[in-house]
């Protein structure tokens, strides 16, 4: 990693997480495979920005923990990628338990438990479909009807006022780092 940690894929440790690696390598890797409208990819660094900030909606009042878990829900990715779920299914359990170890060492290192409550995980899901949704018909493409044919079609008052932004990733990394510590902060 940029930071100097050597990260063992098959076998994590939260000793080998820095959030800067986490920031850097998110603001790089693109959504949907790069394929959108815009000058700059859509990464799941900005993603992840999104789902925290619909996840808040859709909990109001959550506690900043779970809301940092919502920021830090694709955080794996900073080093396995972003892959379309097709790739995913194909890839099989290997893929999916990859993660898994990737995520609950991310979740220790910063204070979360291993694995997050199945209630909050839902909820972090939900945001996620809102994001989705969202960027399906904004930057990928797609009718509002092709859409509908692929995705839950979110609450509307869960996707009111949110935006699709596309960013140099230097801005993005650094948004996401500011907000990561602010939620860190606020958890201790």
């Amino acid at each position: 990693m940029l930071s100097g940690r050597r990260l063992d894929l098959l076998d994590p440790t939260p000793f080998d997480i820095e959030v800067e690696d986490i920031a850097h390598g998110l603001a790089f890797v693109a959504r949907w495979n790069g394929q959108t409208r815009g000058d700059w990819a859509y990464s799941v660094a900005e993603h992840s920005l999104l789902v925290e900030e619909a996840f808040a909606r859709i909990r109001p009042g959550a506690e900043p923990k779970w809301r940092l878990a919502a920021l830090l829900h694709d955080a794996p990715e900073y080093v396995i990628g972003d892959m379309i779920s097709p790739v995913k299914a194909a890839l099989g359990l290997e893929y999916g338990e990859m993660d898994a170890r990737l995520a609950a060492a991310i979740h220790r290192r910063f204070g979360l438990p291993a694995q997050i409550p199945l209630a909050i995980k839902r909820q972090i899901k939900k945001a996620d479909q809102v994001s989705a949704w969202l960027e399906a018909i904004e930057i990928a493409g797609f009718s509002e009807k092709e859409a509908k044919s692929i995705f839950k079609r979110p609450n509307p008052a869960h996707c009111e006022g949110l935006n699709i932004r596309l960013r140099p990733p230097a801005e993005v990394r650094a948004e996401y780092l500011a907000r990561f510590n602010s939620l860190l902060e606020q958890s201790v």
